[in-house]
């Protein structure tokens, strides 16, 4: 069954699937950082939307979506436009790509980004296997 895109449900799904995906868990052996994503409106979403994930050594141990990014200080922000991250979970924009055309602005050390690409687009992988139903 499809889960409605953003949604707590689906970051939730995104927790166990990086939870459970054992090729994650090896490429990502190594990721020591927390995040947000923080989803811009555009298109039919008519509010930001702020996903927390911690990630570390290839797990993920907490996920929440938060109202604001007050008193949160992750190691990374990712911030988009909602149209811009439907087209990187569907497949149509390659993540490395939006962060080099500033579609994906990133705030956080890029040398770290950078050293860890496999990791990055095997998380991108993960959202991609969602059966996800996108608002429009």
């Amino acid at each position: 069954m499809a889960i409605k895109f953003p949604s707590a449900d689906w970051l939730k799904v995104l927790e166990d699937k990086l939870n459970t995906d054992e090729h994650y868990a090896k490429v990502a052996s190594k990721w020591e950082s927390d995040m947000c994503v923080v989803i811009e409106p555009a298109g039919p979403l008519q509010e930001t939307i702020i996903y927390y994930l911690d990630l570390w050594h290839g797990k993920c141990r907490r996920t929440e979506m938060l109202p604001t990014l007050e008193g949160v200080k992750p190691a990374f922000v990712l911030r988009t436009a909602y149209d811009n991250i439907v087209k990187i979970i569907t497949g149509v924009l390659d993540p490395m790509t939006a962060m080099m055309t500033r579609k994906l602005h990133v705030q956080g050390n890029m040398a770290v980004m950078m050293r860890n690409v496999p990791t990055v687009l095997d998380f991108v992988r993960c959202c991609r296997e969602i059966d996800a139903d996108i608002l429009s």
